[in-house]
């Protein structure tokens, strides 16, 4: 965890007021607190991943690009006062493995979740290759994000041991002596991008999923053991170095939260926070100077039932905490699986039911496993699934667009929840309570989230500026309360903005 020191007074906004006699419960007033003074992780990003459409849609009419490009990055608001975006402050660029230059020989099946290489089969470097992608990144830039990541689902095919971008049998598909040549590719891709757009990754993430056998050719991938991790980490830092790239890498993006709190069902490939960052470990990788000092996991398959969500969450902010100075990202996830038969992600949902599940799993990450960075998957999908932000008809070529209540409700909090913005205390009884404090503007950002069939009602401080609601009416509107009380509506994510 990290911390401020605490000059401040205690923010304490106490709005209980008991109505008299006989009044009904629904007209009680509910009692709100924060605490500038109790501080926690310091946040660094929100964030979503251009796989696998964006090789796509970057190609699309200006029109339907730039729709995109503003519901996923802009800051600005529309005559009306409607947000045109939900302003994330990090894109997660996929370096493609050259399955799209394969094409039906790459052995993935679907043409969506193919995606093109820089380099080429003869070994050159064609930087007009991912040129949609390209396109997303530098809109995000042109809107304002200022911070950027890099990712391998899988080496290129050029150095992989099947030529594939997936892998045989369950095992590792890049052979030790190629870590080098990876590494080398890597370096090469950050210095091509950055001269094609000017843009420079702040964070490389080498590795994705490594507990998963990645042998089924559903998408590019590739698994690894802790060791391969290791010595592929070891080959990709050292390369940075004497290229003079400031690049940070970020490990290990684990498949879901238990891997990075126990081996689990896959010896030697769990137990990551200890396994890089106990001193004590083989392969130990904290000391590392070019390592982003954060643990990525994903948040996928312990989200429900939420005694579990809870329990999980806190094992790692407790074992995180047994590490000075390591911190936590949770760096994928959209609704996947069938949750314990909570939600299932299986088929396309636009509305609510979904956004108050994803509402749940970002209160629990941010206040109880104390990430400091939330990313989501898929921006764009074009599938029946519950994986996307923002939604298109599934042509490669042209389609409608389409936002989401997922969309706004992360907007809830990547809009108002910037980049070095520390979480505070708070506590909202009947509802998921999640608080930020500024020390610049000393404005605090207070989201709240009523799971409900009913609705709550709070006294507003004095100082409340802004009020934003999604609900099933509203996509993140600016309301405009009549008094100091105000109704957070059943099955809504409310943010409010306070000066303190």
């Amino acid at each position: 965890m990290f911390f401020y020191p605490s000059p401040f007074i205690i923010f304490l906004v106490t709005c209980w007021l008991q109505l008299s006699a006989g009044t009904s419960s629904s007209d009680t007033l509910i009692r709100v607190q924060t605490d500038i003074n109790q501080r926690f992780q310091v946040m660094e990003n929100f964030a979503a991943s251009d796989a696998w459409a964006c090789q796509f849609t970057g190609k699309w009419a200006d029109s339907s690009r730039n729709r995109m490009a503003d519901l996923l990055f802009s800051m600005d608001t529309t005559a009306n006062g409607q947000p045109k975006g939900i302003g994330l402050t990090m894109w997660r660029f996929n370096i493609g493995a050259g399955s799209g230059q394969q094409g039906d020989k790459s052995g993935i099946k679907q043409v969506w979740r193919r995606a093109e290489s820089f380099l080429e089969p003869d070994g050159s470097y064609n930087w007009d290759r991912q040129s949609g992608q390209i396109w997303f990144l530098e809109a995000a830039q042109k809107r304002g994000v200022k911070q950027f990541l890099a990712f391998l689902n899988s080496p290129p095919v050029n150095f992989t041991k099947n030529n594939k971008a997936f892998a045989t049998a369950g095992a590792s598909n890049l052979d030790p002596y190629q870590y080098k040549a990876v590494a080398a590719y890597t370096a090469a891709v950050i210095r091509g991008v950055y001269k094609k757009t000017g843009i420079r990754f702040d964070y490389i993430s080498p590795v994705n999923e490594p507990q998963w056998d990645w042998s089924d050719g559903g998408q590019e991938g590739c698994p690894y053991s802790n060791r391969e991790i290791f010595g592929l980490t070891q080959a990709l830092s050292q390369t940075l170095i004497a290229e003079g790239l400031d690049t940070r890498i970020i490990l290990p993006e684990s498949a879901h939260y238990g891997y990075v709190l126990a081996d689990r069902d896959k010896p030697g490939k769990g137990n990551q926070i200890d396994t890089f960052f106990d001193g004590t470990s083989p392969f130990y990788l904290g000391g590392m100077p070019n390592l982003h000092k954060r643990i990525a996991a994903h948040s996928y398959f312990t989200t429900s039932p939420d005694t579990l969500a809870v329990s999980v969450r806190k094992m790692i902010a407790a074992r995180i905490a047994a590490h000075p100075g390591l911190g936590f990202w949770q760096s994928e996830y959209c609704i996947l699986g069938d949750n314990e038969g909570e939600i299932n992600g299986d088929k396309r949902d636009l509305g609510m039911t979904s956004a108050l599940y994803v509402a749940r799993v970002l209160h629990r990450d941010l206040v109880y496993a104390n990430a400091s960075a939330w990313q989501w998957w898929l921006a764009i999908s074009p599938f029946n699934y519950k994986d996307g932000l923002v939604y298109i008809d599934e042509n490669t070529e042209k389609g409608q667009v389409y936002d989401s209540k997922m969309l706004w409700t992360v907007g809830n909090y990547s809009r108002f929840v910037r980049p070095g913005m520390v979480r505070i205390a708070a506590q909202v009884p009947g509802l998921d309570a999640a608080a930020f404090y500024d020390s610049t503007t000393q404005n605090q950002v207070l989201v709240l989230t009523n799971q409900g069939k009913a609705p709550k009602k709070i006294q507003l401080p004095a100082n409340t500026r802004e009020i934003w609601l999604t609900d099933k009416l509203h996509n993140l509107e600016k309301i405009l309360p009549k008094d100091r009380r105000l109704e957070i509506p059943a099955e809504s994510i409310t943010t409010l903005i306070i000066h303190s």
